[in-house]
């Protein structure tokens, strides 16, 4: 029996929105992590005024480019400057369709000359896996799922472990015996443990400073002892799958926006390589915020901050259509601070509302109508309320703005998108994306 295919899933259906379309969908957890491990509001408060552990070693998708063309493959499909890509050096990777429209982001590290490693969401390794196949590339392509879609189970290839937090360089210190090498962001350095050889890659989030440890699974457990026994004098938080979805709320990255494949009829072909339980067919959406037409919910990089990322020094799919839009770009990203008595009052029926975390399309309103809709929400312990990242109409956009955010469920077809449902308002006023400031300046500066 076939496999069904992305393409099969929409014909059934009768349109992508139709296929996607789920109220009240659970949002994503990472898989095989503790929900919590001291409890979600300590562990937001390690990498914002201690030091946090995080696990990112089973819910992230890898795939291997290897060959004398991999360079040129992922600079046809992609958005970045590959003449100052150093080896050792990772960079956010930004695919788009031929319309501009993002196919989703991911994680790209140059391992040797001809050799990449690409994480995160797969539908990025799916589209470069694509094309390099049916482009004739001479490339290879080695994958490793994450561990809820492993055929067969079994461990990953790799660990990697989050060190986050003001205490981080502390921690790696007495993990180390002494600070690693001067190591720029985003840039990665070898680094051992009795003998056991891995990398470390300068990162952050939050705002705070920390590194991504990245090495063979063989050394996974030992790693793993060696920091938490180190970071007990410093008060080390190990971060469950609660808290470890929301400092991109702070940092201001939008995870798993909508591929823009699912409309344009030259793509037929890839809809039909794609599975339907994959990434891009089982994604919901869900919200106050609907539309009947797929390309509403689809974005492009410079709505999502990735403008800076752009290089038009080299031919890409979807340059012409990034050029002419580079001037007329109608929303931006924001963040949003929920009003606290609202959010008690809405979301908690009162109460505190304790742990929220949702990737709906709310409706952003203001006096006369939509503006824009949100894209992740969660509760920030640290802040004291609920935050949206949001893509709203620029007009809209300055900071101090207020703003309401339309809380419910729309239910779809058969419903007018503009129907009053009687959703309770939350109020909310417009900050910069990210949030954290350092998050704002910095790594912003510096990535």
């Amino acid at each position: 029996m076939a496999i069904p295919s992305l393409q099969d899933g929409i014909d059934e259906a009768g349109s992508p929105v139709e296929l996607l379309w789920k109220p009240h969908a659970e949002p994503w957890l990472p898989e095989v992590v503790d929900r919590e491990y001291a409890g979600w509001r300590l562990e937001q408060r390690a990498w914002h005024q201690g030091v946090a552990l995080l696990n990112l070693s089973h819910h992230m998708y890898d795939m291997w480019i290897d060959g004398p063309d991999a360079t040129r493959l992922l600079a046809d499909h992609g958005v970045n400057n590959f003449e100052r890509f150093a080896i050792g050096q990772a960079k956010q990777y930004v695919p788009v369709t031929r319309e501009g429209t993002i196919v989703t982001d991911g994680i790209l590290a140059r391992e040797a000359e001809d050799r990449y490693l690409l994480s995160g969401i797969p539908a990025a390794q799916h589209w470069v896996r694509y094309h390099g196949e049916k482009g004739g590339y001479d490339v290879s392509f080695t994958t490793d799922p994450s561990s809820a879609f492993r055929p067969g189970g079994g461990d990953p290839k790799l660990f990697r472990y989050q060190v986050q937090g003001p205490l981080a360089a502390e921690l790696v210190e007495r993990t180390f015996g002494g600070p690693l090498p001067e190591t720029k962001f985003f840039h990665s350095s070898p680094v051992a443990l009795d003998g056991r050889a891995f990398r470390a890659l300068r990162h952050g989030m939050a705002g705070q400073a920390g590194f991504e440890f990245i090495g063979p699974w063989e050394h996974a457990a030992y790693v793993h002892e060696a920091f938490l026994e180190a970071g007990g004098p410093l008060g080390l938080v190990q971060v469950g799958a609660l808290a470890y979805t929301t400092p991109s709320v702070e940092s201001g990255w939008i995870p798993s926006p909508v591929p823009g494949i699912y409309t344009d009829p030259d793509l037929l072909e890839y809809r039909r390589q794609l599975a339907l339980f994959g990434i891009e067919g089982k994604r919901p959406l869900n919200g106050s915020y609907f539309s009947a037409d797929i390309e509403d919910y689809y974005v492009s990089p410079y709505e999502l901050g990735y403008g800076k990322l752009i290089h038009f020094g080299h031919d890409f799919v979807g340059r012409d259509a990034l050029l002419k839009a580079k001037h007329s770009v109608r929303r931006t990203k924001v963040t949003l601070v929920l009003d606290p008595d609202d959010v008690r009052e809405v979301v908690g029926q009162g109460q505190d509302p304790g742990f929220h975390l949702t990737y709906a399309r709310h409706r952003v309103e203001n006096g006369t109508g939509l503006i824009g809709m949100t894209m992740q929400t969660a509760t920030i312990d640290p802040v004291g309320t609920l935050l949206s990242l949001a893509l709203l109409d620029r007009e809209h956009a300055e900071p101090g703005t207020q703003v309401h955010v339309v809380w419910g469920e729309h239910p779809g077809s058969g419903t007018d998108p503009e129907a009053d449902l009687g959703f309770p308002r939350i109020r909310a006023t417009v900050r910069p994306a990210p949030f954290n400031e350092h998050a704002r300046t910095f790594y912003r500066r510096n990535a």
